[in-house]
């Protein structure tokens, strides 16, 4: 009952104020999987985490048989495989490459989707802005493992993926909520990439290390990709893809508040083009949904 309650306040909330909370729980649960790094692999960090998101989402919704059916499941299996193998990609990334330059390749993912949805000029000016200060905040460096980088690059290819069947999950009419089909999705995950458990032997002869690796899954995927459904439902993919770009703002103000981390002037300079951006796309994105919702192709 109390996730009935609070679901039409997430719905009536700006998107930008979603995302802050979103990022802000995503890098929380980010920092809490390095303590887990000494313990276990990336990919098996990155299992775990897809398994306590799989078991919460399970418990809290428990999803009706038809959501385990045809095009349903389908559709919710490929979503979860598709955002848990970003997740993984990712992980194998930042422990070969300085976080910076595997967030700035990353971001090349979400950018790109926006360019396929952009229409004016202010989509352009919008699209230019944000990576303007994508680049700056991660302050990009070309040092590093090649293999690292072919991890970076192939978690932007998942990270394009997870914005365009996360439109389709959010959309589609399957008689399943959208919610129902995360758990499903995760669920499907967690079997498919199962043979990333190896890589987490030590975590499970450790309550309080296996504990944290479920708090990780809420933190990291269940709190921020629940809000992303509610913001799904409201902008298009282009625009979604744009807000995604907040989470590096949301990351530099954690490392501000949180670990002292004070932001250069480029930095800073990343940060206000980044909101420069967002704004530049929401307000044009704010206009369309007045007149028809987009549907992904």
């Amino acid at each position: 009952m109390t996730g009935l309650r609070v679901a039409p306040r997430l719905a009536k909330a700006p998107a930008p104020v979603l995302f802050a909370i979103s990022g802000t729980s995503m890098y929380v649960g980010a920092a809490m999987a390095v303590w887990l790094f000494d313990s276990a692999t990336p990919s098996g960090v990155a299992w775990l985490r897809c398994l306590g998101a799989a078991l919460v989402l399970l418990a809290w919704r428990r999803p009706p048989r038809a959501a385990w059916r045809g095009k349903a499941l389908l559709l919710a299996g490929s979503f979860g495989v598709v955002t848990a193998g970003m997740n993984v990609l990712f992980y194998e990334a930042i422990a070969r490459l300085p976080l910076g330059t595997a967030v700035a390749l990353e971001f090349v993912g979400p950018v790109v989707v926006a360019a396929f949805g952009s229409r004016t000029r202010r989509d352009i000016a919008a699209l230019a802005m944000v990576a303007i200060g994508v680049v700056l905040i991660a302050d990009v460096q070309l040092a590093g493992e090649p293999l690292g980088v072919a991890f970076a690059l192939a978690a932007a290819a998942a990270w394009a993926g997870y914005i365009v069947l996360g439109n389709r999950v959010a959309l589609a009419d399957t008689g399943v909520s959208g919610f129902d089909s995360l758990a499903v999705g995760f669920a499907v995950a967690t079997v498919v990439l199962s043979p990333l458990a190896l890589g987490t032997g030590a975590i499970w002869g450790a309550p309080d290390l296996l504990a944290l690796g479920v708090g990780v899954g809420v933190l990291s995927t269940v709190v921020p990709y629940t809000l992303d459904q509610f913001v799904l439902r409201k902008v298009g993919r282009a625009t979604f893809a744009l807000l995604l770009a907040l989470l590096p703002v949301t990351a530099t103000v954690i490392g501000l508040l949180v670990l002292a981390q004070v932001p250069t002037g480029m930095e800073a300079l990343g940060i206000l083009a980044v909101v420069i951006g967002v704004a530049l796309r929401s307000r044009e994105d704010g206009q369309r949904a007045a007149e028809s919702p987009q549907e992904p192709p």
